[in-house]
């Protein structure tokens, strides 16, 4: 269920192991290939598509970097990576990521169902679980071997689980972020971290010709608050550096997200497992929310090829505990990466004199700057 990164690469993974999958998208194919989300993959993450015959474009196309730039106080500091980790980060856009994915998939003549509706799952605590939907205007049936929830945080898989079997963990931030992506070339090489008085600041990159960047506002905030000029007169205040300056230009696409941290535990019950954001969510400072989701169905492939072959569940019973740790170690970095860089209430006071030692820590020691960097460019996924 669902046809973004975690279910079109969980079918892939299962094709090329010979079991038989059906993938089932609510959205269009237009819609699913052209919405903007996360950039940023992780080391591990080109490999795994590199290994698995996904990494062509990916690797001709990707903008490769080894390291990232903190601004404070009107100065820079950067964060080798690669220098400290031995690993880099590549940024390369989800919905190309997703192109790559269903060209896969229609080029193995795998079953591809967009613009589906009214989908039910029933009995997941039996060996054969089933899939009722509308598609085309007709009623389908699916009996299953097994259910995989690929469809979101908003996506009804999750409900599929009885009351009772899942616990929530959820923490909201006090800040939203307002997002553009603009029709001009970068400003850097490298993407910026910039905390400042007025609020943070992203520079991200999408393409030698479009720039991704990103204002801290409050939750709730309103898009029509925000004409094109506003926008980029805070985000000059806010990225300012000394012999430096931002460009400007037409903007594409504009947006307010809020900043949660969502997990529930396990990620699975009876024969449904769920995974990427249908599991958990993280907040977009740390660019962990794709490499998880990555993470998550490599496992769940895996488990689910080793059943086929044994008929042992061992891996199956323990792909939540693997998967988990890793989330729950991605939010523990997103939380510590968004409260060292965001204005925090109280940021005149005590937790913004914190910040600044940490700020501080991060960029004046190779310790505080290893850490982030390792965290960062996130565990070799054999790291368990």
């Amino acid at each position: 269920m669902g046809g973004g990164p975690a279910g079109l690469l969980l079918s892939h993974l299962l094709q090329r192991e010979g079991i038989e999958s059906v993938v089932l998208e609510a959205r269009s194919r237009e819609h699913v290939e052209q919405r903007v989300r996360a950039g940023v993959l992780e080391q591990a993450t080109v490999e795994l598509l590199s290994e698995v015959g996904l990494g062509e474009r990916l690797r001709k196309e990707a903008l490769v970097h080894h390291g990232i730039e903190l601004r404070w106080d009107g100065a820079s500091h950067r964060i080798p990576l690669s220098d400290l980790t031995g690993r880099s980060i590549f940024i390369y856009g989800q919905q190309e990521v997703v192109k790559d994915l269903i060209d896969a998939r229609l080029a193995a003549a795998g079953p591809l169902y967009f613009e589906v509706s009214d989908i039910r799952i029933a009995g997941v605590e039996s060996t054969q679980p089933t899939l009722r939907f509308r598609h085309a205007g007709e009623e389908h049936e699916l009996v299953c071997d097994f259910v995989a929830g690929c469809d979101g945080s908003h996506g009804t898989s999750r409900d599929a689980i009885p009351a009772g079997a899942l616990r929530v963990y959820r923490h909201d931030y006090p800040f939203a972020w307002l997002g553009i992506l603009a029709d001009v070339p970068p400003s850097t090489e490298e993407l910026v971290y910039a905390a400042h008085e007025r609020g943070f600041a992203l520079h991200s990159l999408r393409s030698p010709r479009i720039s991704r960047l990103y204002l801290q506002v409050e939750p709730g905030a309103d898009v029509a608050d925000w004409p094109d000029d506003r926008v980029w007169q805070e985000l000059a205040t806010r990225l300012a550096r000394d012999g430096w300056t931002l460009r400007d230009g037409p903007v594409l696409e504009k947006n307010v997200a809020a900043m949660r941290s969502f997990v529930v535990e396990p990620m699975q019950h009876g024969r449904l497992f769920l995974a990427g954001d249908a599991a958990h969510v993280v907040p977009a400072t740390g660019a962990k929310g794709l490499n998880l989701a990555v993470h998550d169905v490599k496992v769940l492939a895996a488990a689910l090829a080793r059943f086929y072959r044994t008929s042992s569940t061992r891996l199956l019973d323990a792909y939540s505990a693997v998967c988990l740790k890793r989330a729950w170690r991605a939010q523990e970095f997103s939380l510590w990466m968004g409260s060292m860089l965001h204005r925090l209430p109280d940021g005149d006071g005590f937790i913004g004199r914190l910040q600044r030692a940490q700020l501080a820590y991060v960029c004046g020691s190779e310790a505080g700057a290893r850490a982030l960097a390792e965290n960062y460019v996130g565990l070799p996924h054999d790291a368990e």
